[in-house]
């Protein structure tokens, strides 16, 4: 029998807690119900457990420091990762899940789909479409919303993620990792709601927005570190033609070499160009053998089993 987990993340979340563990129990009433509360300062613990979930604790704050916890702890065959603010919809967790088992895909994304502004405030949404769109430019294009709370995966993307994020910013990492290993995945829309009374967003537009960016950034030098230092050669070279050429047009004309700083430093940044354009070289010879490590850890764990071939 497919053992099924469903994860819930927590802080804060007393006012929703107990409305999600009881409609993923009835959505999906063969799975275990995990709770893992992240410090909360009110009541989450009890009404969690009086609802019916397995509480935990991680003392790590952020919700990436959770989601390894719940990654290294947890043993099941497909795993649900859901919020805790009662903002996704729980009777669209059956579909998905059956579509990662009828496909043996690696996860299945719940692409978030409302028209209430309140439950997705335009900043969100605006920064949302950014985010997605710039991972999308640099490790493909195969998701609509990367930033969703909702998604299914199976137990060899659970067992093979890194997890190395520390907050919010997890989510793009989860997507990255599917990216990069080239695993197969599906996108779902799910119904997306405003919070229920009492219950507040965690979330920084600003803050976590620029920390998002800045992991964005971190794992294309990491991952893409062939385009990420051209970009930075490309630069450098751009700025050190700009202050040569005046410089050579007024020796071609007279001769001479004014402004003789400005043609030292020029020199340098072309300088600097090449070496960027040497260490993405060598770091992306680097990286290529240890995404071939990343993906034999990854194919070491049984694939989850299609539905046609029970």
């Amino acid at each position: 029998m497919t053992k099924t987990a469903v994860l819930i993340p927590c802080y804060n979340e007393e006012a929703a807690i107990a409305k999600v563990v009881a409609d993923f129990s009835k959505s999906l009433p063969d799975a275990k119900i995990y709770v893992y509360d992240n410090n909360s300062k009110d009541r989450t613990i009890e009404v969690a457990r009086a609802a019916g979930a397995i509480v935990r604790s991680e003392p790590l704050q952020g919700k990436g420091n959770v989601l390894r916890r719940m990654f290294s702890d947890i043993e099941a065959d497909i795993y649900v990762l859901v919020d805790g603010d009662a903002t996704y919809d729980a009777s669209s967790a059956p579909k998905m899940v059956e579509l990662l088992r009828r496909e043996s895909l690696d996860m299945v994304n719940g692409a978030r789909v409302t028209d209430i502004q309140k439950a997705y405030r335009p900043g969100h949404r605006f920064g949302n479409w950014l985010l997605t769109s710039m991972v999308s430019w640099i490790f493909g294009n195969r998701f609509s919303d990367m930033l969703s709370g909702y998604r299914v995966f199976s137990r060899r993307y659970v067992k093979s993620f890194p997890a190395l994020s520390g907050g919010f910013e997890i989510e793009t990492e989860l997507t990255v990792h599917a990216l990069e290993l080239h695993m197969p995945t599906a996108e779902v829309a799910t119904p997306y709601k405003d919070r229920p009374e009492g219950s507040m967003s965690k979330l920084s537009t600003f803050k976590d927005g620029f920390r998002i960016l800045w992991t964005i950034i971190v794992l294309m030098k990491e991952e893409r570190p062939m385009q990420f230092f051209s970009l930075l050669a490309l630069g450098f070279a751009a700025i050190a033609t700009m202050l040569i050429v005046p410089i050579v047009v007024t020796y071609m004309e007279t001769g001479y070499v004014p402004r003789l700083p400005t043609a030292v430093m020029s020199m340098g940044l072309m300088i600097v160009a090449f070496l960027s354009m040497t260490c993405g070289l060598i770091l992306d010879t680097v990286t290529r053998g240890r995404r071939e490590m990343k993906r034999m850890r990854y194919l070491n764990i049984p694939a989850p089993q299609s539905l046609s071939d029970q």
